[in-house]
């Protein structure tokens, strides 16, 4: 630490000739690949301080490497971008440009691990801003394992993921873990040459797990460091971090008035460069402070600041326009490959329309040639046999459609618990090389740490690996054959499952689609014997109907004056009458025209345009039903609705 002091002056006089001859740089360059360097290297100068400035020239440099098709030159302004965001606690830009970064990534198709490796660091510190801590915490280690490579020990690329993980860890009351990393990113920091400008980042988290663990001496001499390296490199950000982390020791000390003055320092720094976060907690223990000292004028004062603060960090919007980010990213990766899958089936729906086609018109030839030769007979039945069994074909088709409205309603969950088992496991081999490095040292104490570390991690691989097979489990109950037992059955629980399902599914397949969903079940039914399976096949059906209809009302009105008054609408819900269990389902769409209610049941008919309805969902469920010994009606009025009543009997009861 000594040592780091003594140089400085050097540094800092360093630091103004570095600044002065990018300005050379720049003013010298041309319109290409150098010229976008000097400007990223800019931006990172300027990436803790002033933030407008960090902005412009990584949006210069950007816009330059797009327009000399130089992806790198993308990367690094994009990083620089992230950085200047990330600290004006814009966390939804932040991701935005990290994800836009990750693009990138993709597209450079890079051998080097520090774009790939900085792509997972990024969001590893969003997801703890956010609170994820398992995500970040799977990320930051992650990035940590690209960095390193083939390595044994950690390069120096790494110490600021070790600096996050220590916050982690010390979040999660895991002071030993905290206490390894947070040395770890001090030592690496100080040597080396190339990031020991970030001196004050290492020796800040460091001071503040010293804090936690009541070693407030050391903590006060590291974010004393700290502070004298932000002044050093004009670092307003960090210095406006420190003087709250002091001003935190102190008032654990009980000196109330140091407390005040490094408080009082940060606020001044956050008012004059919009610092939000780093303005609540100073207003914060401001207002604390003022309280004890019985000063109500002043701790009013400190409390109108937080809570302005409080209201620009942490508002509701921006907590939803993450998560949206997020859940729209997601979303792009399997778009791909949901449209790979639609286009395969609609190849398989188009041979299948044609096969039909082709089988009605020999059918047709065969009818009109039975008059003429009585031998023709044998052709026709054999014709008729075909049909049967490509309406069987159907039949199955109308099965597995339903079966794939569930499987896009819970599919995608089963990615997040897969997640977490590969990078629980490669976090794993990580520590497994490090303990063997440490076994080789000698080092049993650091040995031991590290095996809890893989005990803990293996935890988490078998709980996410059983919570996937739970879901696979499901899945599968839903896909088997119906066996025709009936077994009793929450009608309730049935429904509620099958609408949940059906929603997601729809979402899947249509990111805009966004209906009301309402139930109103009555809680006194008791369980039923009936093939759940099969009722659940029904449920779904028309509730993916009611989606449909009302879904299409809504595309039919968003060009009309009054699309903003119309909430589509679906309802489920269930009630006993006289010795009858009826399941409704209710929808606020077109309604069905008086001229095909009589045909709505019957088999192959559909409104829906062709290619997208077999016309055999409601004549299965009909079918169905009525095996069940239930009935299945409709009322319906054009322009307004429509409602599909089950009854099912009573004295199936158990």
């Amino acid at each position: 630490m000594t040592t780091l002091v003594v140089l400085s002056c050097g540094h800092a006089a360093a630091q103004r000739e570095y600044l002065e001859d990018l300005y050379r740089r720049l003013s010298n360059s041309k319109e290409d690949t150098n010229r976008v360097l000097v400007l990223s290297e800019l931006a990172d100068y300027y990436g803790f301080n002033q933030f407008d400035s960090c902005i412009d020239y990584s949006i210069k440099a950007i816009e330059l490497s797009q327009k000399l098709n130089y992806p790198y030159g993308s990367f690094r302004g994009l990083r620089s971008l992230f950085f200047a965001y990330n600290s004006r606690a814009n966390y939804p830009k932040a991701l935005e440009v990290t994800l836009e970064n990750a693009k990138v990534v993709e597209k450079l198709k890079d051998t080097r691990p520090a774009t790939v490796a900085s792509v997972y660091f990024f969001l590893g510190v969003l997801n703890r801003e956010m609170g994820n801590y398992a995500t970040a915490i799977s990320q930051l280690h992650y990035s940590i394992w690209i960095w390193n490579g083939k390595t044994k020990r950690s390069v120096p690329e790494s110490f600021a993921a070790h600096c996050h993980l220590a916050l982690l860890y010390q979040k999660l009351n895991q002071r030993d873990s905290a206490q390894w990393h947070a040395q770890r990113a001090y030592d690496l920091s100080v040597q080396s040459k190339t990031f020991r400008r970030f001196v004050f980042l290492g020796s800040s988290v460091l001071g503040y797990i010293h804090q936690e663990s009541g070693n407030f001496q050391l903590a006060k001499d590291y974010t004393h460091l700290s502070v004298q390296q932000s002044k050093m490199y004009d670092n307003t950000f960090w210095l406006a971090r420190n003087y709250n982390q002091l001003a935190n020791i102190f008032n654990m000390m009980n000196d109330i008035d140091s407390s005040v003055h490094y408080a009082r320092s940060s606020l001044q720094l956050c008012q004059e460069h919009d610092f939000s976060e780093f303005a609540f907690e100073a207003s914060s223990l401001l207002a604390k402070a003022f309280e004890l000292k019985n000063s109500p004028d002043s701790t009013v004062k400190y409390m109108k600041i937080m809570l302005a603060a409080k209201d620009s960090v942490f508002s509701q919007s921006k907590i939803q326009e993450f998560q949206k980010s997020v859940f729209d990213e997601e979303q792009r990766k399997e778009e791909i490959q949901k449209k790979q899958e639609q286009e395969k089936n609609r190849i398989k729906m188009f041979a299948l329309v044609s096969g039909i086609v082709l089988l009605l018109l020999v059918a047709l030839i065969l009818w009109r040639n039975m008059r003429i030769k009585q031998r023709a007979n044998i052709r026709i039945e054999k014709a008729y046999s075909e049909l049967k069994a490509t309406q069987a074909q159907l039949i199955q088709s109308e099965k597995m459609a339903s079966l794939g409205e569930l499987t896009a309603g819970i599919a995608h969950e089963i990615q997040n618990p897969l997640n977490f088992v590969n990078n629980f496991s490669d976090v794993n081999n990580e520590l497994v090389e490090e303990l063997r490095a440490e076994l080789t040292t000698g080092n049993m104490q650091l040995a031991r740490e590290i095996v809890n570390d893989i005990q803990e991690n293996s935890k988490k691989i078998n709980h996410h690996g059983r919570r996937a097979d739970a879901i696979v489990k499901g899945m599968l109950q839903h896909s088997r054959t119906s066996s025709g037992q009936k077994e009793p059955t929450d009608i309730n629980a049935l429904a509620d499952e099958y609408l949940r399902l059906a929603y997601h599914g729809h979402r899947a397949k249509d990111k805009s689609f966004n209906v009301t969903t309402k139930t109103d079940f009555d809680l006194s039914l008791g369980k039923i014997n009936i093939i759940p399976q099969d009722i659940g096949r029904v449920i779904l059906n028309l509730i993916n109907n009611a989606f449909y209809a009302v879904n299409e009302k809504r595309k039919a009105k968003g060009s009309m004056i009054d699309a903003e008054s119309y909430e589509p609408t679906v309802t489920v819900s269930t009630k006993t009458e006289n010795d009858k269990v009826i399941i409704l389902v209710a929808d606020n769409g077109n309604g069905i025209p008086d001229s095909i209610k009589g045909k709505i049941f019957q088999p192959f008919f559909t409104t829906k345009p062709t290619g997208q309805g077999t016309g055999l969902g409601l004549s299965l469920a009909y079918d169905i039903i009525k095996a069940h010994g239930g009935e299945l009606k409709m009322n319906t009025k054009e322009g307004e609705g429509s409602e599909f009543i089950i009854q099912l009997r009573t004295n199936l009861k158990k």
